[in-house]
């Protein structure tokens, strides 16, 4: 497998089995060390993008018509090449984003984890389904949507892009992808792989601006759009794909409620340190990630004694590369200013910040887009660093006196996509059962609950949709009904 350690790289749009060169680059630097230019990304014009989806639209419907059982074949073999492929593409993906190399590594896992069960489940999940009863008898078959955009994010580039391509692919449909520019690299040679596995136009990829996004969004080739990001971009796609009303999976933002009850056990070293991993893995840039803290006002001083502690003890920021690193740089410039300002602005109503971990390489730390990690005390529940997703490295913690504030702090918030509660079991599900979110998890959170047999998506303003389990296939599929009545009189017709 070729290191990506080196030289830069350029990587091309994929249009009908063929890579697409163009004068037009875009760069992509190293967050670690921004002067650093990893690789180029192409931008690719709305005329390539109508390409791509009419590579699609011609590719669909002999891919609908391969058996189920090849379809399996295929992504079983890109997954053996994806697995191959990891040790390099994950550095790749480390020096591109600027997340720590375990946790590139971490992603890849994940993905191939999904990918294998997809894999594994969707004969069960797609055969049709025939029932007889005293009307007759009813097949309910699975049929693919058609053409289906998939515009990433740039934060879990990787997996937030197989978990659209493995049930697409598996359920019959074709495909154009769209990755951000803030991290094309690793996810592109990623789709390469995979699409060489498949019929020409059954998996495409452009990249590009503003007019690239909104031919994926409008285009009436197009049958369903798959998007992860901002609910502000979400919106906009809404409303662009409503003239020709598209089937849609929108995984959203977050702010994600953790709460933390008053028989929580401050004194247990692992699970304060899982709700530190939960607070700042990938430096904070993770959807699901645990954003705002409540802690139950009894034990408050003293979990907040033992969290420092223990942040204290895992957090090491600097090189990725590092083995004794636990966070790495930011993604970009713009979002450090973004969480920097909400900082400030607690730091201006009177909030004490209190940095954590330890800094390895000041000298690197200053020169990337490095973050220390925060905690933010004595804000109020309505500041903008709660009610906001940060998005990064900092973590308000308050207090709560009974359940039934904690549970009413918890819904405040237009977001919904994950939660956690804290304590005792039973407890701690009683109160999870009231909190308005897609998933909870009692006693971890975060990628350390996720469990990809089972649904992922949000409520309200968190997305519209799931991904991941039996869902995760279904959502792109058409339900279509056949009956087959018994001969007879209805007896309700008159003759």
């Amino acid at each position: 497998m070729k290191n990506y350690t080196n030289e830069p790289i350029v990587v091309q749009a994929i249009i009908n089995g063929t890579k697409v060169t163009t004068d037009k680059l875009y760069p992509r630097e190293n967050p670690a060390n921004p002067s650093e230019i990893v690789g180029y990304g192409p931008l690719n014009t709305r005329e390539e993008t109508v390409a791509a989806i009419d590579a699609a639209a011609a590719a669909f419907p002999a891919w609908a018509a391969t058996p189920l059982k090849e379809r399996i074949d295929r992504m079983q073999r890109a997954i053996a090449k994806l697995k191959a492929a990891t040790p390099e593409l994950a550095k790749l993906l480390s020096r591109e984003h600027g997340k720590a190399l375990y946790d590139a590594e971490g992603e890849f896992a994940v993905s191939i984890m999904w990918m294998e069960h997809a894999c594994q489940t969707a004969v069960d999940i797609l055969q049709d389904k025939v029932q007889e009863h005293e009307n007759g008898k009813t097949i309910t078959t699975y049929d693919p949507i058609g053409v289906v955009s998939a515009i990433t994010p740039w934060n879990y580039p990787i997996s937030l892009s197989t978990i659209k391509i493995a049930p697409a692919l598996l359920t019959g449909n074709t495909m154009i992808l769209k990755p951000s520019p803030f991290a094309p690299l690793a996810v592109s040679k990623v789709i390469e792989l995979i699409a060489e596995e498949f019929p020409a136009g059954v998996l495409n990829m452009v990249h590009g601006d503003a007019e690239v996004g909104v031919e994926l969004t409008t285009n009436p080739k197009v049958g369903k759009i798959a998007f992860t990001g901002g609910t502000k971009t979400a919106k906009s796609i809404i409303k662009a794909a409503s003239d020709t009303i598209k089937n849609m999976t929108l995984e959203l933002g977050g702010n994600d409620a953790a709460i933390v009850l008053d028989d929580f056990d401050v004194n247990d070293e692992r699970a304060m340190r899982r709700m530190v991993i939960a607070n700042f893995l990938t430096a904070g840039q993770i959807c699901m990630i645990a954003k705002r803290v409540y802690v139950h006002r009894s034990i408050f001083d003293q979990f907040v004694e033992k969290y420092v502690e223990a942040a204290n003890k895992w957090i090491r920021v600097g090189d990725p590369f590092h083995p004794d690193v636990t966070i790495g740089a930011v993604n970009n410039a713009g979002q450090v200013k973004f969480v920097q300002s909400l900082i400030d602005d607690a730091k201006k109503r009177g909030a004490k910040v209190i940095p954590l971990g330890r800094v390895l390489s000041p000298e690197l730390f200053d020169k990337g887009y490095f973050m220390q990690p925060t905690l933010v005390l004595g804000v109020d529940y309505n500041d903008p660093i709660v009610v906001e997703e940060q998005f990064g490295p900092t973590l308000p913690i308050l207090p709560f006196d009974d359940d039934e504030q904690a549970i009413a702090l918890a819904n405040n918030s237009i977001y919904g996509l994950t939660s956690s509660v804290w304590g005792n079991e039973e407890h701690a599900i009683r109160v999870a059962r009231r909190i308005e979110a897609g998933t909870t998890m009692i006693n971890t959170a975060a990628v350390q609950g996720l469990d990809v047999r089972f649904p992922f998506g949000g409520v309200k303003q968190s997305g519209i949709g799931r991904e991941y389990g039996a869902e995760g296939l279904l959502g792109y599929v058409e339900t279509h009904v056949i009956n087959i009545p018994k001969v007879g009189e209805l007896p309700y017709i008159p003759e």
